[in-house]
């Protein structure tokens, strides 16, 4: 027997409303001007927002109202809430992007020695560091079942929320599912975490009833539970005060939640609010579709790709595909078909998954992998064949 557990977090969730407004101030500059530079971080805490970053842009866009808008979005709009985006208070601190930064990304190390001359080249990796993607088979969008589940059950407190089935529940939440496997086979679930913030006037009693009836049954599969399942809600027995009111948020604290639930290995790096030369999100969205298409093949059954870069470098320093013992071919093989198959230069990632777009704020809660509600270019499993065909050429 062996257990994995997994959690996620709500929009309200005070770091992902930090993710949130980072990734919305991208999509606003993105909108206007593809080509820029952005790296955008917030704080929230009681009463106060704070936006700081570099850009690097030929537009301008109101951070403020941005802002403003976004949290009213998620659902802190009245006192009532705990927090409120028509009066909280909002600061900014923006910079330029700095030239040593530009000056690889622009201009890639191998375009400066005249070692590569296609405009692909030009791009160099906005950082150093390494990437991770992973795919399992698990679940029809090929991903862990457990961050799946977490997934599920936070989304569907947000909508129990906003449609007014359980309107006493406030926006921030946390889910966390365990899932017991028999050797590599999924067996049951053996526990369940659900704590959402609620108003003063509802009961514990009637809380747990109506999130177990409404917002457990609905997401956890009814054959994956049984007797002993254990089902913890709002443990702790009260959650009125919760997002930026109850705890301080900041950007990219979440990464696990973003990624694999735990699942695979990270390099650390975030995702919101950096525009798509930063390799610590195009790259890790390259190293996802790689580990996609793989599973997608059926040339494993699990699939983990490390892809790491020097700033200012546009092809990956090393490249890696781990199978974990589930492949069909020697992990080798598979690491000389994937650079056969995918271009892994920033520039290419960036064509080839058209990253240029306001696309981001809407990945920015409840995970940027395995969304296949939202047609992202790196969930398609569009070069399977073309994987198939390399490993049977080598």
């Amino acid at each position: 027997m062996k257990l994995f557990t997994s959690e996620s977090v709500t929009e309200g969730h005070p770091d992902k409303v930090c993710d949130q407004i980072s990734d919305a101030v991208l999509d606003a500059i993105l909108a206007k001007d593809p080509a820029a530079h952005v790296a955008v971080e917030t704080t929230a805490t009681t009463g106060v927002i704070h936006v700081m970053g570099e850009f690097n842009t030929t537009c301008w866009v109101d951070v403020p109202a941005i802002v403003r808008r976004v949290v009213r979005e998620i659902g802190y709009d009245g006192p009532d809430k705990g927090f409120d985006g028509n009066t909280c208070g909002i600061l900014t601190s923006i910079d330029g992007q700095s030239p040593d930064i530009a000056m690889g990304v622009n201009a890639s190390l191998e375009a400066r020695n005249g070692e590569e001359g296609d405009e692909l080249s030009r791009t160099g990796a906005g950082d150093q560091g390494m990437m991770f993607g992973y795919a399992c088979d698990e679940t029809p969008e090929l991903m862990p079942l457990s961050v799946s589940l977490s997934h599920g059950l936070a989304k569907r407190l947000a909508q129990v929320r906003k449609d007014g089935t359980l309107p006493y529940l406030r926006p921030d939440g946390k889910t966390q599912v365990t899932v017991e496997y028999d050797g590599e086979a999924v067996k049951r679930i053996a526990a369940i975490v659900v704590s959402t913030q609620h108003s003063e006037d509802v009961t514990l009693s009637q809380l747990q009833a109506d999130v177990l009836e409404q917002v457990i049954r609905p997401v956890i599969p009814a054959a994956l539970m049984d007797g002993e399942t254990r089902i913890y809600i709002n443990p702790t027995g009260r959650f009125v005060i919760g997002g930026p009111a109850g705890d301080t948020g900041l950007t990219g604290r979440k990464i696990i939640v973003d990624t694999y639930g735990g699942w695979g290995r990270h390099g650390g790096g975030s995702f919101s609010g950096k525009d798509p030369t930063k390799v610590d999100r195009s790259a890790a969205y390259a190293a996802r579709w790689v580990a996609k298409n793989i599973v997608a093949a059926g040339l494993a059954r699990r699939c983990e790709i490390e892809l790491a870069y020097a700033i200012g470098k546009a092809r990956p320093v090393s490249v890696m595909a781990d199978t974990f013992g589930t492949g069909q071919v020697p992990d080798e093989v598979l690491t000389k078909a994937i650079q056969q198959v995918f271009d892994l230069r920033p520039g290419a990632i960036i064509r080839d998954l058209d990253l240029r777009r306001p696309i981001y704020q809407q990945l920015a809660a409840y995970g940027h992998m395995g969304r296949e509600d939202l047609d992202v270019p790196w969930e398609r499993r569009d070069r399977a064949q073309a994987l198939l065909d390399a490993v049977q050429a080598l």
